[in-house]
């Protein structure tokens, strides 16, 4: 919003807990946490701003639920006029939405984002990038020029389903997005490196031996030797999904398709499964420079 001599103010959406009522938060690939909110609600005041018109961006947590209970200014405020800036909605697992990042502003997704010089609409959520039809439908009636969809880790790590179910649940995912957006640009990107998951199937579980020592880290629980069966390897849906996006992209011209380990290779990862800040950067950089530059898939594009 803005104001003349006062602040544009944009606030972005969050999960909303009533005080006072009982949090639970359970993630497959995460660690789950309960937590009672009975304080009264603080405030956050920004001083010092200089008199003129200026914009305020607002970013709250992205590793907490949030409750915005009021918003002030002292002088009236506007909403932001219509840069022209194309809007690029994302759809992935826990790394989407920024674990282990140390701020909102640190994701790599956000941080793509403003190297791309593009709004994001991050539909980032813990534990929960799984083909569900009803993210699809969301994506498929959410305004963009720019749409990509990150496909693998949450797959294995909650040892959801086998090969057979998942080819047709990727079609049938991309298809709804297209009834909404036939012609956007639109990136498959494959799950980037995780040690654990590699050739070992899921479920994923937390390292107990680690926690003993007050370290948070992940193992798979899954035999290697299970492949055979049916069950899924990132390593299987990466190939899997390369297939996909080139058969569909023969009458799909703007179906694209994005290795993650172009994003981020073999290389360790802090807990066995999420990537640092720093590595958030390295994955964002990458991301950017393949996807945003006068070559890559999102280069120029507007529906």
């Amino acid at each position: 919003m803005e104001s003349p001599g006062a602040h544009r103010v944009i606030v972005l959406p969050t999960r909303c807990v009533p005080p006072g009522v009982l949090r639970v938060a359970p993630r497959l690939d995460v660690p789950s946490f309960v937590s009672e909110s009975a304080d009264p609600p603080g405030t956050v005041r920004f001083t010092g701003l200089p008199d003129r018109m200026k914009d305020v961006e607002i970013w709250l947590p992205h590793n907490e639920h949030t409750e915005l209970v009021a918003l002030r200014s002292d002088a009236p405020v506007e909403p932001v006029p219509d840069r022209g800036r194309r809007v690029w909605l994302h759809h992935g697992s826990s790394i989407s939405q920024g674990s282990n990042a140390t701020s909102p502003t640190a994701t790599w997704p956000v941080v793509a984002a403003s190297l791309g010089d593009v709004d994001l609409v991050n539909l980032g959520f813990g534990g929960s990038a799984l083909l569900d039809p009803f993210t699809a439908r969301t994506m498929r009636d959410t305004r963009a020029d720019l749409i990509s969809v990150k496909i693998g880790i949450n797959l294995v790590n909650a040892d959801l389903m086998r090969l057979r179910a998942f080819t047709p649940a990727v079609h049938g995912f991309l298809d709804t997005i297209r009834e909404g957006h036939p012609t956007t640009p639109l990136l498959v990107v494959s799950a980037i490196y995780c040690p654990i998951h590699e050739d070992t199937p899921g479920p994923g579980a937390f390292d107990l031996a680690a926690l003993g020592t007050g370290q948070v880290r992940f193992r798979a629980t899954g035999d290697p030797a299970e492949r055979a069966s049916g069950k899924l390897t990132l390593r299987v849906i990466r190939d899997e999904l390369a297939r996909i996006t080139a058969q569909r992209a023969a009458d799909d011209p703007n179906l694209h398709h994005l290795d993650g380990l172009d994003l981020y290779g073999e290389l360790p990862l802090p807990d066995q499964l999420h990537p640092d800040t720093a590595t958030h950067r390295r994955i964002a950089e990458r991301f950017a420079k393949r996807v945003f530059s006068a070559a890559g898939p999102f280069a120029g594009h507007s529906s």
